[in-house]
């Protein structure tokens, strides 16, 4: 099969590997769409500890199942699945909780712990071998390249559920990127009454259906919001979710999944005394993604507009340059492995 293989740091390649086999409770999946993702830089860059080089990427897909490993009983062949990454052991105490976003055995296949496009083969190739537990059967009505945002989806809908967004309440998401875009119409879905989106750059002429309020500077807002997710990233993104947050409010932070960034600037009174939620929030347990694709089912989230490039798997270096210099203001490119 064709694939693309980060062979070590910052070097990657596309080409021909043996197809993969599933093991004991996990399906081969013929994969149909699949995406990058800023942290797909990352993980190349070898800022991930627990990825080895070579490394097949690829978090964000959806494909057919095409063969069952030994102890699967379903879904059945031919099933259209979207996958979440995470599938802790299920056993350690977060497991229990239904944190496996947080598995205290992470990084140890022996026990059942994988991290999908990270410590284990993703969906950047023709075929990817996936545990049971990471798949989301698709809706009916959900296309396949639809079903490559089943991640994402979740990871929004997690950070909302985390600020215990109630009806009626003032929204603002800041980071106008694929994550964020997708918490703004998420936010909209559940009843918020009105969304603002913060940001700045090209993508944000892309988002004017997804929010209420555009706003690239914060200022005027601060002090005003019920609930601010942030998915931007940066500690500057940090510091004005704080600073919009009204006294009493909730603040998810979301972004800076990797390590570096630092958050200095805030004043401790003004969390203090305006008796803020401060939350982190990563990536999407409890089946999350589950709740998130019965909303795109019912036509309440668009993520066809998310979709600003597409490519064939063997012009993975177009779009990777495409993706990462932000050509033509790209929020997510797709991949198609069976395309020529």
């Amino acid at each position: 099969m064709t694939a693309v293989v980060f062979d070590r740091p910052n070097e990657f390649a596309v080409r021909a590997v043996p197809t993969p086999r599933p093991a004991p409770g996990h399906v081969l999946v013929r994969v149909a769409a699949s995406m990058v993702c800023a942290t797909d830089r990352k993980i190349l860059e070898g800022k991930f500890s627990g990825t080895t080089f070579p490394h097949v990427p690829g978090h964000e897909f959806s494909g057919e199942i095409v063969e069952l490993g030994a102890g699967v009983a379903g879904p059945p062949l031919g099933t259209r699945v979207g996958v979440e990454v995470h599938v802790g052991c299920g056993s350690c105490d977060r497991c229990r909780e239904g944190l496996y976003n947080l598995c205290l055995n992470y990084g140890k296949p022996e026990t059942g712990h994988a991290h999908v496009g990270f410590t284990v083969a993703g969906g950047l190739a023709q075929y990817a071998t996936v545990p049971a537990a990471a798949l989301h059967v698709l809706p009916a009505n959900v296309s396949l390249e639809e079903g490559a945002w089943t991640d994402n989806l979740g990871v929004a809908l997690w950070a909302l559920e985390r600020g215990r967004l109630a009806t009626g309440e003032r929204v603002a998401v800041v980071g106008p990127g694929a994550i964020g875009l997708c918490a703004a119409q998420l936010a909209r879905a559940l009843g918020a009454a009105e969304v603002v989106l913060v940001g700045h750059g090209e993508r944000l002429s892309r988002a004017t259906k997804f929010a209420d309020t555009i706003v690239e500077d914060a200022a005027p807002l601060f002090g005003t919001v019920d609930l601010v997710v942030e998915f931007a990233g940066t500690a500057d993104a940090a510091r004005d979710a704080i600073k919009l947050a009204r006294r009493g409010g909730r603040v998810v932070l979301g972004g800076a999944t990797g390590q570096g960034v630092e958050l200095s600037g805030i004043d401790l009174s003004t969390i203090v005394r305006g008796h803020l939620d401060i939350l982190g929030s990563v990536a999407n347990p409890k089946r999350v993604s589950g709740r998130a694709l019965t909303l795109l089912a019912d036509g309440k989230i668009d993520v066809r507009s998310l979709t600003t490039h597409q490519f064939p798997l063997v012009r993975f270096a177009d779009a990777w340059a495409t993706f990462i210099e932000r050509r033509d203001g790209a929020i997510r490119v797709m991949l198609c492995p069976q395309e020529t």
